[in-house]
C-alpha cells in the first residue's frame, strides 16, 4: 500500500455484529482488511460492466472426452486466440468426463465472446466464466 488514510464509519450495532461474524468466519485479520476487500470487489464489479475494461477470466468446461473433434476444436480456439489465452489445465474427472480450465486475458467483451464460443461447442456439458477486473487492482 502506498499511502493509507484513516476514515470513520458509523454502523448500527446489529450490522457491525453481523460484519464481525462474517470477517471472523472468513479469517480476515482486521475490519480494515475486510472493508478493503469489499471495496475492491465492488469497484471490480463496476469495471466488469464496461466492455473495454481489462480483465482475466477462468473458463470452466466439463465435457465428454469421447465427443467427436471437441478436443481439437478446444485447442484450435485457444491457439487462434493466443493473445488472450494465458494457460489451460486439463483434469480427468472419470472414465468419460474431463474438466478444462482455460485462463484468458483481455477486454471484457473479447473474453466473453471467446468464452461463450467455447461453452457453446457441441459436446460441452457444463460451462462457466469467472471474470476478475484487473484495472486498478
Amino acid at each position: 500500500m502506498s499511502q493509507v488514510e484513516r476514515i470513520g464509519v458509523s454502523l448500527e450495532k446489529d450490522l457491525l455484529a453481523a460484519f464481525d461474524g462474517l470477517i471472523a468466519k472468513r479469517g480476515y485479520p482486521s475490519r480494515s482488511e475486510a472493508l478493503r476487500n469489499l471495496i475492491r470487489r465492488e469497484i471490480g464489479a463496476e469495471q466488469l460492466g464496461r466492455p473495454e475494461a481489462m480483465a482475466v477470466a477462468a473458463v470452466f468446461l466439463v465435457y465428454n472426452h469421447h465427443s467427436t473433434k471437441l478436443m481439437s476444436m478446444l485447442t484450435g480456439l485457444q491457439h487462434s486466440h493466443l493473445l488472450q489465452t494465458i494457460s489451460s489445465l486439463h483434469i480427468h474427472l472419470d472414465q468419460h468426463d474431463c474438466l478444462e480450465v482455460i485462463v484468458l486475458r483481455g477486454q471484457v467483451s473479447e473474453i466473453n465472446k471467446t468464452a461463450e464460443h467455447l461453452i457453446s461447442l457441441k459436446g460441452v456439458k457444463l460451462g462457466r466464466i469467472n471474470l476478475l477486473a484487473i484495472e486498478g487492482a
